[in-house]
């Protein structure tokens, strides 16, 4: 091994998420609703050279399957992720995260006048934008640090 490879056990059942935004596993695993509370065993490789981005974070998370959902999601903070699934130390399925036209329930509107933070029943909704989200009930836009404004807990779309 040469000092420039990465050593990183391998996981028999799981996710490894790749590709994603240099200093964004954080955010990925807040998404997920990982807090270390759970028991789940994470691996995180931040800002580690790659061909592809220049640096990269790496998240490796055992025993637990990234559903369709969560990925589009994901693709909103980390548009060049891959989602790798893992099936007795072999990856069965890998695919690069698609950027759906609208989330709903996933993140907050920062416009405090919205109807979605005047506690009525309507789940904020956004238009995903190439530059970011719009909010669908008051037409807020939200392009720098999406991540800012993700509900709590694991996402869905």
């Amino acid at each position: 091994m040469t000092e420039t490879e990465l050593r990183v056990s391998k996981i028999q059942n799981g996710t490894v998420l790749d590709h994603l935004t240099a200093g964004e596993a954080l955010h990925v695993l807040a998404m997920l609703g990982i807090d270390g509370s759970g028991g789940e065993t994470v691996s995180l490789g931040m800002n580690v050279p790659s061909d592809r981005l220049g640096r990269k974070d790496v998240v490796k998370v055992e025993g637990r399957e990234l559903s369709d959902s969560e990925a589009e999601v994901l693709s909103l903070i980390a548009p060049e992720a891959t989602v790798n699934i893992v099936r007795d130390y072999d990856v069965v399925e890998k695919r690069r995260v698609e950027r759906p036209e609208e989330v709903s329930g996933v993140l907050t509107c920062p416009n405090s006048e919205c109807i979605t933070n005047a506690g009525e029943p309507a789940d904020p909704t956004f238009a995903v934008l190439d530059d970011g989200v719009r909010c669908e009930y008051c037409g807020e836009i939200v392009r720098d640090d999406i991540t800012a404004h993700l509900g709590d807990g694991p996402q869905s779309v």
